[in-house]
């Protein structure tokens, strides 16, 4: 089997929204039309600033997705990464799909001058935290958000 990871083009759209309803479906999550409409069209967008997207394909196949942003922060003078949604289709994975993933996109931010990546999972997320405990490392911090 032949595993790729490339840049996301505009004729994968059907694929990308394929896999990031599958995704935002085990987060129990939806958006508007206009909101993956808007989306796909940032990750296509030339603003480095923006968002970035990568496909894996197993045997020409889409099977995985990678959404990611670098941006400022304040203890650091080089931008860094943030590693917003991965996501691999059930039946493929523990092939090395997610790792290769994450990787591309560690590869990216060493390109790109960001020595950090980071990127948030649920606890409940067991399998997907068994890869990420082999290939990052969890911090202490604790996530809050706005209450609406």
């Amino acid at each position: 089997m032949t595993l790729t990871i490339r840049p996301l083009r505009r004729d994968d759209e059907a694929d990308w929204r394929r896999l990031w309803c599958d995704y935002l479906a085990f987060y129990e999550a939806t958006r508007p039309e206009e909101v993956y409409a808007s989306f796909f069209e940032r990750l296509l967008g030339d603003d480095p600033q923006d968002f970035h997207g990568q496909i894996a394909e197993l045997d020409g196949r889409a099977v995985g997705l990678v959404h990611y942003l670098f941006h400022r922060h304040g203890w650091r003078l080089e931008n860094v990464c943030y590693l917003q949604d991965l996501y691999a289709d059930p039946e493929i994975r523990g092939q090395g799909v997610g790792r290769a993933l994450i990787e591309a996109v560690y590869a990216e931010a060493d390109r790109m001058g960001a020595p950090a990546v980071y990127w948030l999972t649920q606890d409940f997320n067991a399998q997907a935290r068994q890869l990420y405990d082999r290939i990052g490392r969890v911090t202490p911090f604790i996530k809050y958000e706005r209450v609406p």
